[in-house]
């Protein structure tokens, strides 16, 4: 697998992928029905940085470094496994925080690709400046990516009571995270 910047070219998997994310309607609280041009406005924003992790196809199935996939057929060509986006949490006085947003296709879920590039983000995000990183609006349902931030350090230091409407959950708490990177 290999992070990279976006190019693009990219726009049309990172399109797919943040589609099939965001009309679940259950991680992000971003119209579920947001059209492909904002949708891609908002990923590429101005002052964004933009990533996409990438590996070889296998078959039907991801091929990840360190992870057993099936039987070995044919490879087919890259393919786009995830996208993330990182950027100032605040500007002025807070530009010095990052934040970050991190999305997987639904193929690649399971298989390390949001631990990998969360990994890169804070790497990039230390090699840029910021001295800390905040999630502002993490769902609390969302275990999966809370676990990957607790396990990388981030700190639950806020809950935002029954902020966010769960399509089948109803109201959730959603968590604000953080941690330094100092």
């Amino acid at each position: 697998m290999k992070i990279r910047p976006a190019t693009d070219s990219d726009r049309d998997a990172i399109w797919n992928i943040f589609h099939d994310v965001v009309a679940l309607g259950d991680t992000y609280a971003l119209d579920p029905n947001i059209s492909r041009e904002d949708a891609l406005a908002y990923w590429f924003a101005p002052g964004t940085r933009t990533y996409v992790a990438e590996g070889d196809a296998v078959g039907d199935r991801v091929a990840v470094p360190g992870k057993p996939t099936a039987s070995a057929t044919i490879t087919r060509a890259r393919q786009v496994l995830g996208t993330y986006i990182l950027r100032p949490n605040q500007s002025g006085g807070g530009s010095h925080v990052a934040n970050a947003g991190f999305m997987v296709s639904a193929s690649a879920r399971g298989q390390g690709i949001g631990r990998a590039m969360a990994k890169h983000c804070l790497s990039e995000a230390r090699r840029l400046g910021f001295r800390a990183m905040q999630f502002n609006y993490v769902i609390s349902t969302n275990t999966a990516a809370i676990r990957v931030w607790r396990d990388l350090g981030f700190e639950i230091v806020g809950t935002l009571a029954n902020a966010f409407r769960h399509p089948d959950k109803g109201y959730v708490d959603v968590y604000v995270m953080y941690r330094s990177l100092l």
